[in-house]
């Protein structure tokens, strides 16, 4: 798809790439791609090894790449980014990088908000440190923003893709709904209508997404130990990507990550159907998502091949045999 760009491995539904995005994006046609999911390295005060801006730069680094994506997207195409929050330097203040960047994408960029989403993490370590663990004048930081924005107004999506489990008590109202409620207006004014105990196949899921980020003994942390590399250390859990993916695209769409990372989102959109690019700047990251898409039993040897040749610049091709990997 990118004729200047070669892919560090494909699949039968994607391709990873080793590029800088803001070279990389503007290769791919106009009205081409229906989502980009990403999480870029947020703007926090503590030096990343996976690199990061200052709230200070933040937002005009961020503003490129998304600026770049808009001609890409189709016209009923979304971008969801997730942001994490951040403190102000030796303050227990909030920074308001992720909103002010909220307001710019809208403004300068023409997008719109879609909704905007909030992404409850439990199993979040208490932090920052300073104001939670030692001085106790805060509570832990354990929710992403997540913005989706759109194209358009009315952007493609149907939240019947993504219904979650009804609670027990509704299942009981389903059951026996005359047991359990009569139509009639709320206080609120809300109007509670006899439909409101017919089956849905689940209900509609809220807009705080609690989804815990506790992986650790996943086919790509098994495969990264026993190739002796060190894991992309801000990975998100699959259900995230999965959950935009189902509700944003169909089958066969195109999904693409500017900040890829251990290509979770290239992982999902192939489990789901979906063609994708990924795109992360550090070979070595690159090398190793690689083995989110080979069998689970691979051998160690193979493992460490794998990983050297892409590092040299080898494409490898999953795309015709799932558990064997062709070197060309």
């Amino acid at each position: 798809m990118a004729a200047t760009f070669v892919p560090s491995y494909r699949t039968k539904l994607g391709e990873a790439y080793c590029a800088d995005s803001l070279n990389f994006v503007p290769t791919l046609p106009e009205d081409s791609v229906n989502l980009v999911f990403t999480s870029p390295p947020f703007a926090l005060l503590r030096q990343k090894e996976y690199g990061n801006k200052s709230q200070e730069t933040y937002n005009d680094w961020l503003l490129q790449f998304v600026s770049m994506v808009y001609p890409c997207l189709r016209d009923d195409g979304s971008l969801v980014i997730d942001l994490g929050g951040a403190y102000k330097r030796g303050s227990p203040v909030r920074s308001l990088y992720n909103f002010r960047l909220l307001i710019r994408i809208c403004d300068e960029l023409g997008f719109h908000l879609a909704e905007d989403f909030y992404w409850y993490n439990p199993s979040k370590l208490p932090s920052p440190i300073e104001w939670v663990n030692k001085r106790k004048i805060r509570a832990k930081d354990s929710v992403n923003t997540v913005w989706w924005f759109s194209k358009s107004e009315f952007p493609k999506a149907d939240v019947r893709n993504v219904l979650t489990e009804y609670s027990g008590r509704m299942k009981k109202l389903l059951r026996d709904p005359n047991k359990y409620y009569k139509p009639k207006d709320r206080p609120s004014g809300h109007r509670i209508s006899d439909s409101f105990g017919r089956d849905n196949g689940g209900a509609i899921p809220s807009n705080l997404l609690q989804i815990p980020n506790s992986e650790s003994s996943s086919k790509y942390l098994k495969h990264c130990r026993s190739a002796g590399v060190k894991a992309h250390p801000a990975r998100f859990p699959s259900r995230l990507p999965e959950f935009f993916i189902r509700f944003l695209t169909d089958p066969g769409d195109l999904v693409v990550d500017i900040f890829s990372g251990s290509n979770t989102t290239g992982m999902v959109a192939e489990a789901e159907e979906r063609r994708w690019i990924s795109i992360e700047k550090d070979i070595a990251y690159t090398a190793a998502s690689a083995f989110r898409f080979v069998d689970a039993n691979y051998g160690e040897s193979n493992i460490k091949t794998l990983y050297e040749r892409i590092l040299r610049g080898v494409c490898v091709d999953f795309s015709f045999q799932p558990k064997a990997v062709t070197l060309f």
